[in-house]
């Protein structure tokens, strides 16, 4: 099955575009790659905001390839199948994707999958140096990709993936980015029985990792803030066994040094206290950074890995095979956002909500009344 009617691929998509660093959105068309015989083509009924739109609408990473379409936490439904998809050795679960299936796809679109790419090869598609973003990159014919904020998504079915029943659409969209982004870093520094996980920053990304760090079944896991104002979502609503307050309790980190297996970092400030995180750290410990602020991190004295033999390193999303493990367990624990639900066409508005932190934890954009229902 090719596709879903007898009419050629459309050549525009609608949706919500950015022009330049400063203007809003505007709902206008723009043009996807050409569909291939090993695309998917889907209806977008949901969308997360994920920090990473926010950075790459104003440029903040390095300049975007505009016009851009960003959204990369897609929820939809498949409407047209490439003929080469059902018959893909190089992605199992594309195999069974049909026409009406519900999927999603993250931040990643495409990467090079040449058996002679070492990153490929051995299954961690994210690391390859010829990556292709979900939006703002380029695929190998050169043709732009663009994201989820749109009325339909086009693009290899490689990098999309079968939804759980058990997961709602709108809290599985959070899921495709910010889930496996602190998922996929746990489970490889082995959160689980034993072990007491750390999470720095109760955000989009923080409150998924308290939960996946309990879904993975840490003995321990402590929520570390600023401030105490969130700390009964952490402790009461998230599963948290204790919550530091780094800006309100003095002497924090002698006082919890040692105490801590695996330092997940997911807050972005560039004036964080990176020295005193480590001393948390018990021996042998890792901290994980996985919040991409736009500026450098703080300085680093090498006492502070000397002493103790810790891991200072960083993960970056996740690999196909991360997000349907990833996916597997958000249905079996129940693993499921904090979300708010805003109207695709209150995307701007939203957005600035985003960039001033008033988000619980994830706005996840809904593409007309009946999307509700999925």
């Amino acid at each position: 099955m090719s596709s879903s009617s007898n009419e050629p691929p459309a050549q525009t998509f609608t949706g919500w575009v950015a022009h330049d660093a400063t203007n809003p959105l505007t709902y206008t068309t723009f043009t996807p790659k050409p569909f291939t015989e090993t695309d998917i083509e889907i209806r977008v009924t949901h969308c997360g905001i994920c920090g990473t739109d926010v950075h790459t609408l104003r440029s903040g990473w390095g300049p975007t390839d505009y016009p851009c379409v960003v959204g990369h936490e897609i929820i939809g439904i498949v409407e047209r199948v490439g003929a080469a998809v059902p018959t893909l050795h190089s992605s199992p679960a594309s195999a069974s994707i049909r026409i009406g299936d519900r999927v999603g796809v993250g931040a990643q679109s495409m990467s090079c999958l040449r058996p002679d790419c070492e990153a490929c090869a051995d299954g961690q598609e994210s690391y390859c140096a010829r990556i292709t973003g979900t939006y703002n990159g380029r695929y190998a014919d050169q043709s732009k990709s663009y994201g989820g904020f749109a009325s339909r998504w086009r693009g290899p079915a490689h990098f999309v993936f079968q939804i759980p029943d058990a997961l709602p659409s709108a809290e599985a969209a959070p899921l495709l980015c910010g889930g496996v982004t602190v998922y996929a870093p746990l489970r490889k520094y082995g959160a689980g029985a034993g072990k007491t996980v750390g999470v720095v920053g109760i955000g989009g990304l923080g409150h998924l990792g308290i939960l996946f760090a309990r879904a993975l079944g840490a003995d321990r896991v402590v929520a570390i803030s600023r401030s105490s104002s969130k700390r009964a979502d952490a402790l009461q609503g998230l599963g948290a066994d204790a919550f530091i307050a780094t800006g309100e309790e003095k002497g924090w980190a002698k006082t919890h040094s040692r105490s801590i297996d695996i330092l997940l970092c997911t807050v972005s400030g560039p004036g964080m206290p990176l020295g005193q995180y480590l001393r948390l750290l018990k021996r042998d410990g890792t901290f994980v950074q996985v919040g991409a602020p736009e500026e450098a991190l703080p300085p680093l004295m090498a006492f502070s890995l000397i002493q103790k033999s810790v891991k200072v390193t960083g993960s970056n999303i996740g690999s196909p095979e991360d997000i349907r493990q990833m996916l597997r367990l958000a249905a079996e624990k129940r693993v499921l956002p904090w979300i708010q639900k805003r109207p695709m066409d209150d995307v701007n508005a939203a957005l600035k909500d985003m960039h001033d932190g008033r988000a619980r934890y994830r706005y996840v954009l809904e593409n007309g009344d009946a999307q509700a229902k999925l």
